[in-house]
């Protein structure tokens, strides 16, 4: 096969993936205000779990572009809405947390066996170890394995807080720093909350 087809083919296969990688970054928005999902294509968002009459569990989870501040936020008005939908008129956080998740990826440049080569589809390769990385792939004629830059490494961060909450009728104790009064944490959250887009 000429050098000129196997540049072409290259070229074309780097085409598609900045194309795909553009058309997904564009649709990429932090996780809206809306029910989490643990079958769906919805895994993000909110979930509660009924404990005693009035105590719940609430979570919400975030994908990686949804900041920690964001996540929290919706869950105290996830707590808001769910002690009002109950007939309650306050919430006492009886405890809370917030989990950092962190992946690292690394992306490998274009090439590889995917893209053909002296032997076609399939390429010799070679595993090595490196203290700073562990173990990595590296092959002949995709970059060095010592010094690759062709692969990307990232780390992304996801949160998710959760709390249980206790719910309360009437005004809420003055002398509590965990109380809330739901119909104000709602309208005061109210216009800072993403709801979903429709379609």
């Amino acid at each position: 096969m000429p050098i000129s087809s196997q540049k072409g083919r290259r070229l074309a296969a780097l085409g598609l993936m900045v194309a795909g990688s553009l058309s997904l970054a564009s649709c990429m928005t932090a996780t809206p205000y809306q029910p989490a999902s643990a079958s769906g294509s919805v895994r993000n968002g909110y979930s509660d779990e009924q404990i005693e009459d009035n105590r719940f569990r609430v979570s919400f989870s975030g994908n990686s572009l949804t900041s920690r501040e964001t996540v929290e936020r919706y869950l105290l008005y996830r707590a808001a809405e769910l002690t009002l939908q109950n007939g309650y008129d306050y919430f006492l956080l009886a405890n809370r947390d917030t989990e950092k998740k962190t992946q690292t990826y690394a992306t490998p440049g274009v090439g590889g066996a995917g893209f053909g080569g002296p032997w076609g589809y399939w390429n010799p390769y070679w595993r090595y170890y490196s203290p700073r990385w562990g173990w990595r792939s590296w092959d002949p004629f995709w970059g060095d394995p010592f010094f690759d830059r062709s692969v990307d490494i990232r780390t992304v961060d996801r949160y998710e807080a959760m709390a249980e909450i206790v719910m309360g009728k009437g005004p809420k104790p003055a002398d509590n720093i965990r109380a809330f009064d739901a119909r104000e944490v709602k309208e005061r959250l109210g216009p800072k909350i993403q709801m979903p887009q429709t379609r």
